[in-house]
């Protein structure tokens, strides 16, 4: 017991106020940014409303893996927490960052095999929720 109390006073405790400020703010502060990039398309572009937003998460996706690409969401994510990893930002993130650790062993069996490691069960656990509600849905339509 005198070594857990040992390793307890010298653990450095953790600072979760601070965290969970950083996370709001930058949270907030890349959903802000997203807002400001549908504005764009839709004052400057012939997007309507929903296409605009399609083009804005394709956007964000695509600055999530520039910045994972040369090395800086991971700064963010460092400072950020769950602020830079539940926006859609996020999921760039998720799937950059393994395929960037595997470019040496080539784009098939590094880059390729790689891609979803970390997003491929989200993705399969989603789009399989996806298709049983909707097939539910549809047979709840029919009965009732």
């Amino acid at each position: 017991m005198d070594y857990k109390k040992y390793v307890d006073k010298i653990s450095p405790k953790p600072t979760y106020l601070k965290n969970y400020a950083f996370a709001f703010l930058f949270g907030g502060l890349i959903c802000t940014i997203g807002q400001a990039i549908n504005e764009l398309y839709l004052r400057y572009t012939t997007l309507d409303k929903l296409d605009a937003s399609g083009a804005t998460s394709i956007t964000l996706i695509l600055i999530g893996a520039f910045l994972t690409g040369i090395g800086k969401y991971d700064l963010i994510g460092k400072r950020a927490g769950a602020g830079s990893s539940i926006p859609i930002t996020g999921f760039a993130n998720s799937i950059v960052s393994p395929a960037m650790e595997y470019k040496r062993e080539g784009f098939v069996l590094g880059v390729g095999a790689n891609l979803f490691k970390i997003a491929g069960p989200v993705l399969v656990y989603g789009i399989g929720s996806s298709i049983i509600c909707g097939f539910l849905y549809y047979i709840f339509n029919l009965l009732f």
